[in-house]
């Protein structure tokens, strides 16, 4: 029959990233923190005509807690819309003219009109003046700031209107996860802490080259189909399980650290990928050390390199932590391998901190 055809419709959303890069030079800056001045302010910048920016420094901190810092804060002053979802990085920029002392956001934001956002532990006022002639050369504080603002999605749409067939979106996913959580048609079972699952020989050695290895061998436990694991908490290896049968992100946010190591063990690169990436968008001063005997424990090399990074960029502050102090005792080779990143780096007035820790 005439006026049965189906129009089909592809559409591509893309997010575009406008970026823009503000320069602020503050002279006579020993004199500033001497008078003890609350705050400094920026000349406005514009990103776009219908928007105005600028940027702010507190020489002696934001609150009791920042008192020994300089802060910094990107402020959006005026803008169109209610909103604006931005990143941002801040850089003091030294005497031969590089950059240094990176700190960023690790996530967008959402600016209003009239507010801000930035780090109000940016760096240490004393080590920023005892290192004066190579981070405020003549005197003068330059900031370097790029600020990353989120354009406004762009959908591209591209139209057939041929006659065709709709084919439906796949649900496998769904459908062993169906399998999994009503223990439909098992043939093993998992024991973890006393507590008993059923599950699916085929589709754990399928996705797990450990299990594989389990099943192929002629082990008393793979004839009885029923094997003992080891070392893990029954919720984790729940979210483990979740993932396996359906490839789907478990809830990190409580168990991060537990599942990386099950990821690690079970050969799930895909999971173990997942969590470097929540340990990364949750990295700081405070659990940087951690975060690096994690990526060093698991050999994680992406983790490992971000988190070198970020060690390198916040030297002065992680090294002061408790974490940092006693992975000195702990893990010296990590210590040693953080000094030789920060030599590669090309930063040698950054050293001092690490060279104290080793002595205490």
């Amino acid at each position: 029959m005439a006026g049965n055809g189906t129009v089909q419709r592809w559409d591509h959303t893309e997010i575009r990233l406008q970026n823009f890069s503000y320069m602020w030079t503050i002279s006579n800056f020993h004199s500033i923190v001497e008078e003890r001045l609350g705050s400094l302010r920026s000349p406005t910048f514009s990103i776009e005509a219908n928007d105005k920016w600028c940027l702010t420094v507190h020489p002696n901190g934001l609150d009791e807690v920042s008192a020994d810092y300089l802060s910094v804060n990107l402020i959006l002053l005026s803008y169109l819309k209610s909103h604006v979802w931005t990143k941002f990085q801040f850089w003091i920029i030294n005497d031969e003219g590089d950059k240094t002392e990176t700190m960023r956001s690790l996530k967008a934001f959402k600016f209003m009109p009239g507010h801000g956002c930035g780090f109000k532990k940016y760096i240490l006022r004393d080590f920023l003046l005892s290192h004066a002639p190579r981070l405020l050369p003549h005197d003068q504080l330059t900031l370097l700031c790029i600020v990353s603002k989120v354009q406004d999605s762009v959908s591209i749409s591209d139209w057939n209107r041929k006659p065709g067939i709709q084919v439906p979106s796949c649900t496998l996913a769904d459908e062993l996860g169906e399998l999994w959580e009503n223990s439909q048609f098992t043939n093993c079972c998992l024991v973890v802490a006393g507590q008993e699952f059923r599950a699916h020989k085929a589709i754990l050695a399928a996705r797990s080259p450990v299990f594989r290895a389990m099943f192929q061998q002629d082990m008393e436990e793979s004839r009885k189909n029923r094997i003992e694991i080891p070392d893990l908490e029954p919720q984790v290896f729940k979210a483990m399980m979740d993932f396996i049968y359906t490839g789907k992100a478990p809830d990190l946010d409580s168990m991060t650290d537990a599942l990386l190591a099950a990821a690690d063990k079970y050969g799930l690169e895909s999971l173990k990928v997942m969590c470097e990436v929540a340990l990364f968008r949750d990295l700081s001063v405070e659990n940087a050390a951690h975060t690096l005997f994690l990526a060093d424990l698991h050999s994680s090399g992406q983790l490992k390199t971000q988190t070198l990074d970020f060690i390198t960029a916040h030297v002065s502050e992680v090294s002061e932590t408790s974490g940092w102090k006693a992975m000195v005792g702990s893990c010296p080779h990590l210590v040693a391998e953080a000094q030789r990143y920060l030599a590669s780096a090309h930063l040698p007035f950054l050293e001092p901190p690490f060279k104290r820790l080793k002595r205490s």
